[in-house]
Protein backbone atom coordinates (compact mmCIF):
# COMPACT_ATOMS: atom_id res chain seq x y z
CA UNK A 1 0.00 0.00 0.00
CA UNK A 2 1.14 3.23 -0.88
CA UNK A 3 2.61 5.28 1.86
CA UNK A 4 0.42 8.79 2.56
CA UNK A 5 2.07 11.84 3.86
CA UNK A 6 -0.30 13.83 6.78
CA UNK A 7 -0.62 17.62 5.53
CA UNK A 8 -3.23 18.42 8.63
CA UNK A 9 -5.66 17.14 11.12
CA UNK A 10 -8.57 18.38 12.85
CA UNK A 11 -8.20 19.24 15.88
CA UNK A 12 -11.60 18.55 18.02
CA UNK A 13 -13.83 21.22 18.80
CA UNK A 14 -13.41 21.93 22.79
CA UNK A 15 -14.56 24.36 25.69
CA UNK A 16 -11.65 26.00 26.78
CA UNK A 17 -11.90 27.09 30.69
CA UNK A 18 -10.76 31.35 31.64
CA UNK A 19 -7.80 30.92 33.63
CA UNK A 20 -8.23 34.32 34.35
CA UNK A 21 -9.46 38.07 33.77
CA UNK A 22 -7.70 41.26 33.78
CA UNK A 23 -8.32 45.06 33.07
CA UNK A 24 -4.84 45.14 31.13
CA UNK A 25 -3.11 42.09 29.84
CA UNK A 26 0.43 42.42 28.65
CA UNK A 27 1.85 39.87 26.44
CA UNK A 28 5.49 39.08 26.68
CA UNK A 29 8.19 40.20 29.57
CA UNK A 30 10.98 41.78 27.87
CA UNK A 31 11.75 45.89 28.01
CA UNK A 32 8.32 46.70 26.72
CA UNK A 33 6.25 44.55 28.28
CA UNK A 34 7.67 45.19 32.06
CA UNK A 35 7.66 48.85 31.68
CA UNK A 36 4.06 48.16 30.12
CA UNK A 37 2.67 46.39 33.00
CA UNK A 38 4.32 48.70 35.43
CA UNK A 39 2.66 51.80 34.14
CA UNK A 40 -0.34 49.95 33.48
CA UNK A 41 -1.44 49.05 37.06
CA UNK A 42 -0.74 52.68 38.52
CA UNK A 43 -4.13 53.40 39.75
CA UNK A 44 -4.88 50.06 40.85
CA UNK A 45 -6.44 48.04 37.86
CA UNK A 46 -6.08 44.69 37.48
CA UNK A 47 -3.22 43.96 35.16
CA UNK A 48 -1.78 40.69 34.27
CA UNK A 49 1.81 39.71 32.64
CA UNK A 50 2.29 36.16 30.44
CA UNK A 51 5.91 35.19 29.72
CA UNK A 52 6.88 32.08 28.01
CA UNK A 53 10.38 32.13 30.20
CA UNK A 54 10.72 31.79 33.79
CA UNK A 55 12.16 35.26 34.03
CA UNK A 56 11.52 38.68 33.22
CA UNK A 57 13.74 41.23 31.24
CA UNK A 58 14.03 39.75 27.64
CA UNK A 59 17.32 41.06 25.98
CA UNK A 60 18.56 42.72 29.18
CA UNK A 61 19.00 39.22 29.95
CA UNK A 62 21.33 38.59 27.28
CA UNK A 63 24.46 40.55 28.00
CA UNK A 64 23.82 43.58 25.92
CA UNK A 65 24.21 47.04 27.37
CA UNK A 66 21.07 48.87 27.33
CA UNK A 67 21.23 51.72 24.74
CA UNK A 68 19.25 55.01 23.64
CA UNK A 69 19.05 56.59 27.42
CA UNK A 70 21.37 59.54 25.69
CA UNK A 71 20.67 61.43 22.83
CA UNK A 72 23.12 62.28 20.38
CA UNK A 73 23.92 65.65 22.21
CA UNK A 74 24.90 63.85 24.95
CA UNK A 75 21.55 64.50 26.95
CA UNK A 76 19.01 62.14 29.06
CA UNK A 77 16.20 61.72 26.71
CA UNK A 78 14.70 57.80 27.86
CA UNK A 79 13.22 59.01 31.38
CA UNK A 80 10.61 58.14 33.90
CA UNK A 81 10.12 54.23 34.44
CA UNK A 82 13.33 53.33 32.33
CA UNK A 83 15.36 55.09 34.45
CA UNK A 84 13.63 54.59 37.91
CA UNK A 85 14.39 50.19 36.95
CA UNK A 86 17.96 51.39 36.17
CA UNK A 87 18.32 53.59 39.19
CA UNK A 88 16.65 50.55 41.44
CA UNK A 89 19.44 48.02 39.57
CA UNK A 90 22.31 50.36 40.46
CA UNK A 91 21.59 51.48 43.69
CA UNK A 92 20.19 48.10 45.54
CA UNK A 93 22.30 45.32 43.20
CA UNK A 94 25.08 47.26 41.84
CA UNK A 95 23.50 45.69 38.93
CA UNK A 96 24.01 48.97 36.19
CA UNK A 97 26.16 51.36 35.43
CA UNK A 98 25.44 55.19 34.90
CA UNK A 99 24.54 55.62 31.09
CA UNK A 100 28.28 56.87 29.43
CA UNK A 101 28.60 58.66 26.18
CA UNK A 102 29.71 56.52 23.47
CA UNK A 103 30.64 58.08 19.92
CA UNK A 104 29.18 55.32 18.19
CA UNK A 105 25.79 54.69 20.17
CA UNK A 106 25.00 57.81 21.56
CA UNK A 107 25.21 56.44 25.39
CA UNK A 108 25.16 52.94 26.74
CA UNK A 109 24.14 51.33 30.34
CA UNK A 110 25.84 48.19 30.94
CA UNK A 111 23.65 45.95 33.32
CA UNK A 112 24.34 43.01 34.68
CA UNK A 113 21.65 39.85 32.98
CA UNK A 114 20.54 38.29 36.93
CA UNK A 115 19.90 40.98 38.48
CA UNK A 116 17.73 42.28 36.33
CA UNK A 117 15.58 39.49 36.18
CA UNK A 118 15.62 39.98 40.02
CA UNK A 119 14.80 43.72 40.06
CA UNK A 120 12.08 43.52 37.12
CA UNK A 121 10.02 40.63 39.33
CA UNK A 122 10.40 42.99 42.59
CA UNK A 123 8.89 45.60 41.26
CA UNK A 124 6.41 43.88 39.14
CA UNK A 125 4.93 42.21 42.08
CA UNK A 126 5.38 45.31 44.40
CA UNK A 127 3.12 46.74 41.75
CA UNK A 128 0.59 43.83 42.07
CA UNK A 129 1.00 42.87 38.46
CA UNK A 130 0.24 39.06 37.75
CA UNK A 131 2.95 36.75 36.52
CA UNK A 132 2.47 34.01 34.89
CA UNK A 133 5.62 32.16 33.55
CA UNK A 134 5.62 28.99 31.67
CA UNK A 135 3.34 30.06 29.41
CA UNK A 136 3.31 30.61 25.97
CA UNK A 137 0.48 32.58 23.97
CA UNK A 138 -1.17 30.24 21.11
CA UNK A 139 -4.10 32.51 19.54
CA UNK A 140 -6.26 35.70 20.01
CA UNK A 141 -9.83 35.36 21.04
CA UNK A 142 -11.81 37.77 18.48
CA UNK A 143 -15.54 39.21 19.20
CA UNK A 144 -15.58 41.09 15.30
CA UNK A 145 -12.67 43.28 15.44
CA UNK A 146 -11.94 43.74 18.62
CA UNK A 147 -9.75 41.36 21.05
CA UNK A 148 -11.53 40.03 24.18
CA UNK A 149 -8.16 38.02 25.47
CA UNK A 150 -5.79 34.79 24.06
CA UNK A 151 -5.25 31.23 24.18
CA UNK A 152 -2.34 30.10 26.40
CA UNK A 153 -0.70 26.88 26.36
CA UNK A 154 1.07 25.89 29.19
CA UNK A 155 1.96 22.60 31.75
CA UNK A 156 -1.88 23.10 32.76
CA UNK A 157 -2.84 22.90 29.57
CA UNK A 158 -5.00 25.01 27.31
CA UNK A 159 -6.79 27.99 29.15
CA UNK A 160 -8.53 31.60 27.63
CA UNK A 161 -7.30 34.62 29.56
CA UNK A 162 -9.50 37.59 29.01
CA UNK A 163 -9.29 41.41 29.04
CA UNK A 164 -10.40 45.28 28.55
CA UNK A 165 -7.03 45.98 26.80
CA UNK A 166 -4.14 44.12 25.44
CA UNK A 167 -0.57 45.11 24.98
CA UNK A 168 1.59 42.92 22.68
CA UNK A 169 4.93 43.08 23.96
CA UNK A 170 6.20 40.16 22.20
CA UNK A 171 8.85 41.49 19.91
CA UNK A 172 7.24 39.22 16.85
CA UNK A 173 3.83 41.23 16.67
CA UNK A 174 2.53 37.67 17.49
CA UNK A 175 -0.99 38.95 18.87
CA UNK A 176 -1.11 41.47 16.43
CA UNK A 177 -0.93 38.69 13.36
CA UNK A 178 -2.95 36.22 15.11
CA UNK A 179 -5.85 38.42 15.52
CA UNK A 180 -5.73 40.04 12.05
CA UNK A 181 -3.35 42.74 12.16
CA UNK A 182 -2.02 43.79 8.80
CA UNK A 183 1.77 42.93 9.20
CA UNK A 184 5.06 43.31 7.18
CA UNK A 185 8.38 41.79 7.71
CA UNK A 186 11.73 42.60 6.21
CA UNK A 187 13.36 44.84 4.00
CA UNK A 188 11.59 45.37 0.24
CA UNK A 189 12.95 41.53 -0.06
CA UNK A 190 11.77 40.26 3.05
CA UNK A 191 15.44 39.99 4.62
CA UNK A 192 15.64 40.32 8.11
CA UNK A 193 18.75 41.66 9.66
CA UNK A 194 20.28 38.55 11.43
CA UNK A 195 20.12 37.56 14.98
CA UNK A 196 23.35 37.09 17.17
CA UNK A 197 23.94 34.52 19.74
CA UNK A 198 25.96 36.61 23.16
CA UNK A 199 28.25 34.58 24.75
CA UNK A 200 30.54 35.59 28.24
CA UNK A 201 34.18 35.18 28.40
CA UNK A 202 36.08 35.72 31.78
CA UNK A 203 39.75 36.12 32.66
CA UNK A 204 39.82 39.29 29.87
CA UNK A 205 42.63 41.86 31.00
CA UNK A 206 40.26 44.85 30.01
CA UNK A 207 42.48 46.97 31.25
CA UNK A 208 44.94 46.15 28.70
CA UNK A 209 42.91 45.92 26.26
CA UNK A 210 41.51 49.61 26.75
CA UNK A 211 45.16 51.04 26.84
CA UNK A 212 46.28 48.91 23.77
CA UNK A 213 44.15 50.69 22.00
CA UNK A 214 44.21 53.78 23.28
CA UNK A 215 47.66 54.14 23.33
CA UNK A 216 48.11 53.13 19.72
CA UNK A 217 49.68 54.89 17.03
CA UNK A 218 47.37 56.74 14.92
CA UNK A 219 48.33 54.63 11.76
CA UNK A 220 48.26 51.71 13.55
CA UNK A 221 44.44 51.21 12.27
CA UNK A 222 44.13 47.93 13.31
CA UNK A 223 43.39 48.81 16.95
CA UNK A 224 41.12 51.44 16.47
CA UNK A 225 37.35 50.90 16.08
CA UNK A 226 34.55 52.04 14.07
CA UNK A 227 33.81 55.89 15.14
CA UNK A 228 35.60 55.81 18.27
CA UNK A 229 38.42 57.60 18.43
CA UNK A 230 40.88 56.52 20.66
CA UNK A 231 40.85 58.70 23.45
CA UNK A 232 37.18 57.26 24.66
CA UNK A 233 38.94 54.17 25.57
CA UNK A 234 41.34 56.30 27.43
CA UNK A 235 38.93 57.73 29.59
CA UNK A 236 36.32 54.86 30.10
CA UNK A 237 37.21 51.67 31.89
CA UNK A 238 34.17 49.77 31.15
CA UNK A 239 33.24 50.32 27.04
CA UNK A 240 32.55 48.64 24.02
CA UNK A 241 34.36 48.21 21.47
CA UNK A 242 33.34 47.77 17.38
CA UNK A 243 36.14 47.15 15.18
CA UNK A 244 39.39 45.74 15.05
CA UNK A 245 38.58 44.63 11.03
CA UNK A 246 42.38 43.90 10.29
CA UNK A 247 42.71 41.82 12.91
CA UNK A 248 39.90 39.86 12.51
CA UNK A 249 40.71 39.18 8.36
CA UNK A 250 44.50 38.26 9.42
CA UNK A 251 42.90 35.39 11.62
CA UNK A 252 40.68 34.19 9.27
CA UNK A 253 43.52 33.99 6.46
CA UNK A 254 46.46 32.85 8.77
CA UNK A 255 44.05 30.36 10.85
CA UNK A 256 41.16 29.23 7.95
CA UNK A 257 38.89 31.31 10.66
CA UNK A 258 35.03 30.95 9.76
CA UNK A 259 33.41 34.00 11.11
CA UNK A 260 30.86 35.51 9.18
CA UNK A 261 31.24 39.08 10.44
CA UNK A 262 33.35 41.40 9.30
CA UNK A 263 33.76 43.78 13.02
CA UNK A 264 34.80 42.37 16.43
CA UNK A 265 32.19 43.36 18.88
CA UNK A 266 33.49 43.22 22.88
CA UNK A 267 31.49 44.57 25.47
CA UNK A 268 33.09 44.63 28.45
CA UNK A 269 30.47 43.38 31.76
CA UNK A 270 30.07 45.01 35.30
CA UNK A 271 32.20 42.13 36.88
CA UNK A 272 35.98 42.48 36.63
CA UNK A 273 37.60 40.16 33.97
CA UNK A 274 34.18 39.67 31.95
CA UNK A 275 33.49 40.74 28.53
CA UNK A 276 29.99 39.74 26.08
CA UNK A 277 30.81 38.78 22.85
CA UNK A 278 28.35 39.83 20.19
CA UNK A 279 29.62 38.77 17.19
CA UNK A 280 28.03 35.28 16.38
CA UNK A 281 25.92 36.02 13.11
CA UNK A 282 23.25 33.85 11.88
CA UNK A 283 21.94 34.93 8.35
CA UNK A 284 18.32 33.84 7.17
CA UNK A 285 16.90 33.16 10.36
CA UNK A 286 13.41 33.79 10.97
CA UNK A 287 12.60 34.42 14.50
CA UNK A 288 8.60 33.87 13.63
CA UNK A 289 9.83 30.03 12.83
CA UNK A 290 10.51 26.96 15.16
CA UNK A 291 12.43 25.32 13.04
CA UNK A 292 14.35 28.59 11.68
CA UNK A 293 15.02 29.44 15.52
CA UNK A 294 16.17 26.09 16.21
CA UNK A 295 18.77 25.61 13.65
CA UNK A 296 19.97 29.68 14.07
CA UNK A 297 20.82 28.47 17.86
CA UNK A 298 22.58 25.24 16.42
CA UNK A 299 24.74 27.65 13.91
CA UNK A 300 25.07 30.48 16.72
CA UNK A 301 26.71 27.61 19.08
CA UNK A 302 29.10 26.65 16.26
CA UNK A 303 29.85 29.73 15.34
CA UNK A 304 31.48 30.32 19.08
CA UNK A 305 34.56 27.96 19.03
CA UNK A 306 36.45 29.82 15.96
CA UNK A 307 35.51 33.62 17.43
CA UNK A 308 37.31 32.35 20.89
CA UNK A 309 39.79 31.33 19.38
CA UNK A 310 40.44 34.40 17.39
CA UNK A 311 40.50 36.75 20.68
CA UNK A 312 42.75 34.60 22.33
CA UNK A 313 45.54 34.83 19.61
CA UNK A 314 45.02 37.70 18.14
CA UNK A 315 43.03 40.17 20.69
CA UNK A 316 45.13 42.17 23.37
CA UNK A 317 44.13 41.14 26.70
CA UNK A 318 42.35 37.63 25.56
CA UNK A 319 45.40 35.78 26.18
CA UNK A 320 44.09 34.07 29.45
CA UNK A 321 40.38 34.08 28.63
CA UNK A 322 38.36 31.09 29.09
CA UNK A 323 34.89 31.01 27.79
CA UNK A 324 31.91 30.98 30.40
CA UNK A 325 28.13 30.87 29.35
CA UNK A 326 26.00 31.54 26.07
CA UNK A 327 22.93 33.87 26.65
CA UNK A 328 19.26 31.94 27.19
CA UNK A 329 18.15 33.00 23.88
CA UNK A 330 19.20 34.23 19.99
CA UNK A 331 18.92 38.31 20.44
CA UNK A 332 16.30 38.82 17.48
CA UNK A 333 16.98 42.40 16.02
CA UNK A 334 13.81 42.03 13.37
CA UNK A 335 10.78 39.45 12.66
CA UNK A 336 6.94 41.03 12.21
CA UNK A 337 5.80 44.99 12.21
CA UNK A 338 2.48 45.94 12.25
CA UNK A 339 1.00 47.94 10.16
CA UNK A 340 -1.02 50.96 12.10
CA UNK A 341 -2.58 53.89 12.19
CA UNK A 342 0.79 56.03 11.34
CA UNK A 343 3.91 54.24 10.12
CA UNK A 344 7.64 55.81 11.17
CA UNK A 345 9.74 55.85 8.19
CA UNK A 346 13.48 56.90 7.59
CA UNK A 347 12.71 60.21 6.87
CA UNK A 348 10.81 60.74 10.35
CA UNK A 349 14.24 59.74 12.16
CA UNK A 350 16.42 61.57 10.22
CA UNK A 351 14.39 65.03 10.00
CA UNK A 352 14.23 64.73 13.67
CA UNK A 353 10.79 65.05 13.13
CA UNK A 354 8.28 65.98 16.28
CA UNK A 355 4.47 64.57 16.21
CA UNK A 356 1.96 66.09 18.27
CA UNK A 357 0.60 62.97 19.68
CA UNK A 358 4.47 62.16 20.46
CA UNK A 359 4.89 60.06 23.71
CA UNK A 360 8.43 59.23 23.84
CA UNK A 361 11.69 60.34 22.22
CA UNK A 362 14.59 58.69 20.62
CA UNK A 363 18.06 59.08 19.53
CA UNK A 364 19.62 56.17 18.51
CA UNK A 365 20.86 55.68 14.90
CA UNK A 366 19.32 53.83 12.04
CA UNK A 367 21.26 50.76 12.77
CA UNK A 368 20.74 48.09 9.90
CA UNK A 369 22.62 44.63 10.48
CA UNK A 370 22.46 43.92 6.78
CA UNK A 371 20.48 40.77 5.60
CA UNK A 372 22.83 40.22 2.79
CA UNK A 373 25.90 40.59 3.69
CA UNK A 374 28.65 40.75 7.04
CA UNK A 375 27.92 44.65 7.05
CA UNK A 376 26.16 47.08 9.27
CA UNK A 377 24.77 50.68 7.87
CA UNK A 378 24.39 53.32 10.62
CA UNK A 379 23.07 56.85 9.86
CA UNK A 380 22.72 59.37 12.42
CA UNK A 381 20.05 62.24 12.72
CA UNK A 382 22.27 64.91 14.54
CA UNK A 383 19.69 65.51 17.61
CA UNK A 384 16.35 63.63 18.52
CA UNK A 385 13.15 62.55 17.15
CA UNK A 386 9.65 61.49 18.29
CA UNK A 387 7.38 58.28 18.38
CA UNK A 388 3.98 58.82 17.83
CA UNK A 389 1.47 57.67 20.06
CA UNK A 390 -0.68 56.34 16.22
CA UNK A 391 2.36 54.36 15.70
CA UNK A 392 1.16 51.94 18.68
CA UNK A 393 -2.37 51.50 17.12
CA UNK A 394 -2.84 48.82 14.70
CA UNK A 395 -5.19 48.87 12.06
CA UNK A 396 -8.26 46.62 12.22
CA UNK A 397 -8.06 45.65 15.53
CA UNK A 398 -9.62 47.68 18.48
CA UNK A 399 -8.76 47.24 22.33
CA UNK A 400 -5.05 46.19 21.41
CA UNK A 401 -1.90 48.64 21.80
CA UNK A 402 1.79 46.99 20.43
CA UNK A 403 4.66 48.09 21.68
CA UNK A 404 8.78 47.42 21.07
CA UNK A 405 10.26 46.67 18.26
CA UNK A 406 7.13 45.12 16.34
CA UNK A 407 5.47 49.05 16.08
CA UNK A 408 4.45 50.25 12.75
CA UNK A 409 7.48 51.13 11.17
CA UNK A 410 9.27 50.60 8.45
CA UNK A 411 12.37 48.54 8.12
CA UNK A 412 14.89 51.34 8.19
CA UNK A 413 12.93 53.33 11.01
CA UNK A 414 12.83 50.14 13.13
CA UNK A 415 16.45 50.20 12.69
CA UNK A 416 16.38 53.32 15.23
CA UNK A 417 13.62 52.40 17.82
CA UNK A 418 14.36 48.88 18.04
CA UNK A 419 16.89 49.33 21.26
CA UNK A 420 15.94 48.62 24.47
CA UNK A 421 15.76 52.13 26.62
CA UNK A 422 13.42 53.08 23.36
CA UNK A 423 11.13 49.97 23.83
CA UNK A 424 11.37 50.55 27.48
CA UNK A 425 9.67 54.29 26.80
CA UNK A 426 7.22 52.67 24.33
CA UNK A 427 6.26 50.02 26.77
CA UNK A 428 5.77 52.68 29.39
CA UNK A 429 3.43 54.46 27.22
CA UNK A 430 1.46 51.94 26.14
CA UNK A 431 0.67 50.55 29.75
CA UNK A 432 -0.85 54.17 30.24
CA UNK A 433 -2.72 54.52 27.29
CA UNK A 434 -4.34 51.07 28.10
CA UNK A 435 -5.05 52.43 31.48
CA UNK A 436 -6.96 55.55 29.71
CA UNK A 437 -8.69 53.39 28.09
CA UNK A 438 -10.19 51.50 30.49
CA UNK A 439 -10.77 54.20 32.86
CA UNK A 440 -12.85 55.92 30.12
CA UNK A 441 -14.26 52.96 28.49
CA UNK A 442 -13.05 53.64 25.34
CA UNK A 443 -10.83 51.98 22.81
CA UNK A 444 -6.86 52.82 22.51
CA UNK A 445 -7.56 54.34 19.10
CA UNK A 446 -10.24 57.09 21.25
CA UNK A 447 -8.37 57.72 24.16
CA UNK A 448 -7.05 61.62 24.73
CA UNK A 449 -3.71 61.65 23.53
CA UNK A 450 -3.35 64.93 25.26
CA UNK A 451 -4.42 63.35 28.36
CA UNK A 452 -1.98 60.34 27.76
CA UNK A 453 0.60 62.99 27.32
CA UNK A 454 0.09 65.12 30.38
CA UNK A 455 0.48 61.60 32.32
CA UNK A 456 3.29 60.74 30.83
CA UNK A 457 4.95 64.63 31.81
CA UNK A 458 3.59 64.11 35.18
CA UNK A 459 5.57 60.56 35.47
CA UNK A 460 8.90 62.06 34.22
CA UNK A 461 9.08 61.35 30.74
CA UNK A 462 10.76 63.42 28.21
CA UNK A 463 8.77 64.93 25.54
CA UNK A 464 10.09 67.91 23.00
CA UNK A 465 8.27 70.84 22.47
CA UNK A 466 8.25 71.84 18.03
CA UNK A 467 11.39 73.93 18.69
CA UNK A 468 13.35 70.78 20.67
CA UNK A 469 13.11 71.75 23.72
CA UNK A 470 11.92 69.30 26.45
CA UNK A 471 7.90 70.10 27.71
CA UNK A 472 7.56 70.54 31.13
CA UNK A 473 4.70 68.85 33.20
CA UNK A 474 2.49 71.86 33.66
CA UNK A 475 3.35 74.19 36.75
CA UNK A 476 6.89 73.61 36.36
CA UNK A 477 9.65 75.00 34.44
CA UNK A 478 12.99 73.69 33.23
CA UNK A 479 16.02 73.79 35.55
CA UNK A 480 17.84 76.59 35.59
Amino acid sequence: MPSTTVKSIQEPARSIPVSAEYDVLVVGGGPSGLTAALAASEDGLRVGLIESRSFVGGNMTIGLPVLGFLGQKGNQIIDGLPEKFIKRLRTERDGASEHRPCPLHMGITLVEPEAVKTVALEMLTEAGVDVLFYTFFAGAIMDGDSIRGIITESKSGRSAVLAKVVIDCTGDADVAYRAGVPCEKGDEHGGMQPPTLMFCLGGVDTEKLRMTIANAPKEARTYLTDFIPAEYFGQNNQFIVVGLRELMAKAKAERGLSIPNERTIIITGLKKGEVWINMTRVTGTDGTDARSLTEGEIEGRAQIDDIVTYLIHYVAGFENAYFTKTAPFLGIRETRRIVGQYMMTQDDVLSCRHFDDSIAVASYPIDIHRPGDEGCTLIWCGDCYDIPYRSLVPQKVSNLLVAGRSISATHEAMGAIRVMATCMAMGEAAGRAAKISVRGNRTPADIDVGDLRRQQLQRGVYLRNPDGSRTMPEGLAPAA
